[in-house]
């Protein structure tokens, strides 16, 4: 049996990417600032990690208006939900020392 660990994901085991990962997966959609704000970073810190989520298909952007601006729209794809269930899941197994092979296994 394979160690949990093979099972981390490792473009949401960045910090701030689970952070995001895990803000979103709270709700259906979030505006950007929101997340910005629920993770504590920058704009552009948050722009460049929604950006490798968008590129592997775990993260949707959109667009809105309110009043004359736009505001940004964060959601996490149904790929992205699955992902990020799976990686709980090994970090669980793991935390709770289930799901690695028995030392007479080795």
């Amino acid at each position: 049996m394979r160690h949990p660990r093979s099972r981390l994901d490792e473009t949401i085991h960045s910090p701030v990417r689970f952070s995001v990962m895990a803000a979103l997966a709270a709700a259906d959609q979030a505006e950007f600032r929101f997340v910005r704000d629920a993770v504590e970073v920058s704009d552009s810190a948050l722009s460049k990690q929604v950006s490798v989520l968008e590129n592997a298909g775990y993260v949707k952007v959109g667009k809105f208006a309110v009043g004359r601006r736009t505001r940004t729209s964060l959601s996490l794809t149904s790929e992205g939900r699955a992902a990020f269930q799976a990686h709980v899941r090994a970090l669980r197994e793991i935390a709770e020392g289930t799901g690695a092979a028995a030392p007479d296994d080795a």
